[in-house]
């Protein structure tokens, strides 16, 4: 009978290594989708790369958002609009869906340093 527990084992070992191997192409198309939000709708200004400047000096580099601003904070003021700019530069207006919000979050969080 224990001889035939591998077999059993086998196709619950299957199913799972296929769960995080279909969970791994949708992260990073989700994180695809969020660089493409953040360069259209911030790239402007910021730095929405993991490196090089931003275009405003005033303007942060996303990649050093989280070291002055919670970032699962930020999921409310993209669903209301973010309206606070930059000195000197005004803050385009935008609302973004909540599936928008996941994926530019999921970016933000992946290029922090």
């Amino acid at each position: 009978m224990l001889r035939f527990a591998p077999l059993a084992v086998a196709p619950l070992l299957l199913f799972a290594a296929g769960v995080v191997y279909a969970k791994a192409p949708a992260d990073a198309q989700l994180l695809k989708r969020g660089r493409a939000i953040a360069q259209q709708n911030c790239g402007r200004c910021h730095a929405v790369r993991a490196s090089g400047e931003s275009a405003n000096p005033k303007s942060p580099p996303f990649r050093y958002l989280a070291r002055k601003y919670p970032l699962n904070n930020l999921e409310e003021a993209l669903a209301e609009g973010i309206v606070v700019g930059h000195e000197g530069v005004e803050m385009p207006q935008f609302q973004l869906s909540a599936a928008q919000i996941e994926a530019l979050l999921a970016y933000l969080n992946s290029i922090q340093k």
